[in-house]
């Protein structure tokens, strides 16, 4: 008999286990943040997944081997090292969770080592059909520290990266270099605005709840969406002459519909801008209306070019019924992708040819 995967729809399903994805530059502090969610009680039941043990001294934490790769602390969170393939370590974590040979793991957040960028790990989830529906991303926290994060982001695109596709970012080693965290604090609200800021003081679970809060009820999806505080940045552009050169090609704006939209255009549009501008869309998240069931919006969740099943809400989360997409872009023209968002929602037709300038390949936009 085939193993039946189940449609993330089915109610039968088990509820998604949440993954939150945990970066940030070498040296920036990731460690000590971890070893702080490993003693933290709000967090048992997790599993933590580091790249090395080696950089990582959990030693004096150490309760017990469950297996050769995993370890079990007082917390309840058991710690496992991926030697090979992420993948396979998270199947078979699913594996002796359904067997009963480890605890029924609550979520999961997988650090990476340096400036790793995020994409892959969560491409590869989300390609994956059994595990895209038994893992959810929750979100991604970029930890930077204020001594060198001024200079890792001059040195190295991918940390501007890592910043820009955050949902949290952490400002670690605030107190070493308290004159540099404000400049350093304003850089990253340019090339994130919609990611909320902590200090290294921050509880925990505050950095793992994201948009399904952290035990798996809605959350503050407002907050997660920071669609406000896009639109704010966006019209004050502050793109300062001296910015540099990779914060630059960075750019985050939201597309708005107070009208509900139709499915299929909307899934036309998402098609379209991922064919037409993957690479460059680093991050996209939306609350949206459909016009087939307005009052249960839908949430949108994508990292590049991949984009999460999206999820039904049962109710708005406030008065704001607005179809809000937030995106975070690199070396693309806003332009570009609202004048697709425009067409698709049949504001000011626009022609063929201005069509053809808008893409690279063009497609015919069904008439309103």
């Amino acid at each position: 008999m085939t193993e039946s995967v189940l449609a993330p729809t089915d109610p039968r399903a088990p509820a998604p286990i949440p993954l939150t994805v945990l970066t940030g530059f070498l040296g920036a502090g990731k460690t000590t943040l971890l070893n702080r969610m490993l003693r933290d009680p709000a967090l048992a039941d997790t599993v933590v997944i580091v790249n090395e043990f080696g950089e990582i001294g959990l030693d004096h934490l150490l309760i017990e081997t469950v297996e050769e790769d995993m370890i079990l602390l007082g917390a309840g969170c058991l710690c496992c090292t991926v030697r090979g393939d992420l993948i396979a370590t998270l199947e078979d974590l699913l594996r002796k969770r359904d067997n009963g040979r480890i605890p029924p793991f609550r979520r999961v957040v997988i650090e990476t080592t340096g400036l790793a960028d995020p994409a892959p790990i969560l491409h590869a989830l989300i390609y994956h059909p059994y595990l895209v529906i038994r893992y959810r991303l929750q979100g991604v926290v970029t930890v930077v520290d204020a001594v060198n994060g001024s200079a890792t982001l001059d040195a190295h695109p991918e940390a501007v990266r890592q910043v820009a596709v955050a949902d949290r970012l952490v400002v670690t080693k605030g107190d070493l270099a308290p004159e540099g965290t404000e400049a350093l604090t304003a850089r990253l609200r340019a090339l994130n605005p919609a990611a909320t800021l902590h200090g290294s003081d921050v509880p925990p679970a505050d950095l793992l709840g994201g948009f399904f809060g952290v035990e798996g009820k809605g959350t503050d999806v407002a907050a997660w969406l920071g669609a406000e505080a896009v639109e704010t940045h966006h019209h004050h552009g502050h793109h300062h002459h001296d910015v540099n050169r990779h914060d630059a090609a960075i750019r985050a704006f939201t597309l708005t519909s107070d009208v509900p939209v139709p499915r299929a255009r909307l899934e036309m549009f998402l098609d379209l801008v991922r064919s037409a501008h993957g690479p460059k869309l680093l991050r996209l998240k939306g609350l949206v209306a459909l016009a087939e069931d307005p009052g249960s919006p839908v949430v949108i969740h994508g990292v590049q070019h991949i984009v999460h099943a999206p999820v039904h809400l049962p109710a708005w989360p406030d008065d704001d019924r607005r179809s809000r997409l937030v995106l975070i872009v690199h070396d693309l023209e806003p332009a570009f992708v609202t004048g697709l968002w425009d067409a698709f929602l049949g504001r000011p037709r626009i022609d063929a040819p201005d069509m053809a300038a808008l893409t690279d390949n063009p497609l015919a936009i069904p008439g309103g």
